[in-house]
């Protein structure tokens, strides 16, 4: 099987030795994103505007994959603080419809940039 790389600068670049994004077969695996503006580098100042921007992110590297929100089957929030897990669901559910995709969220030391939250998905191309 193939693997191609996604690349766009509606999002974030990597900021490290990985791809925004790897199509293989069908299938969009994205890296995790963080609430960072892709235009300024810099990161939103609360959970709710993180989370916002995290998937927004995600919304453009899966649209620059040939894939959607709509598409994603699962997905990983990573939080730094477990008590930020409502907040983040009242973003992400403004995201994601029913059927809802599966979701793990971890609570975890720190993220890159000291980010609050962190976000990545898994979908099936169009």
């Amino acid at each position: 099987m193939s693997k191609k790389q996604v690349a766009t600068t509606k999002a974030p670049g990597a900021i490290g030795p990985y791809s925004q994004a790897i199509v293989a077969g069908n299938w969009v695996y994205t890296s995790g994103q963080l609430g960072l503006n892709p235009e300024t580098g810099e990161l939103a100042e609360s959970v709710q505007e993180q989370a916002r921007q995290s998937l927004s992110n995600v919304q453009a590297i899966l649209e620059e994959a040939g894939a959607s929100l709509d598409h994603v089957v699962k997905t990983t929030v990573y939080l730094k603080d477990m008590n930020d897990f409502a907040a983040v669901n009242e973003v992400y559910s403004s995201f994601f419809t029913e059927p809802y995709p599966a979701r793990s969220a971890v609570e975890v030391a720190r993220l890159p940039k000291d980010g609050l939250v962190e976000i990545e998905a898994v979908a099936r191309k169009k």
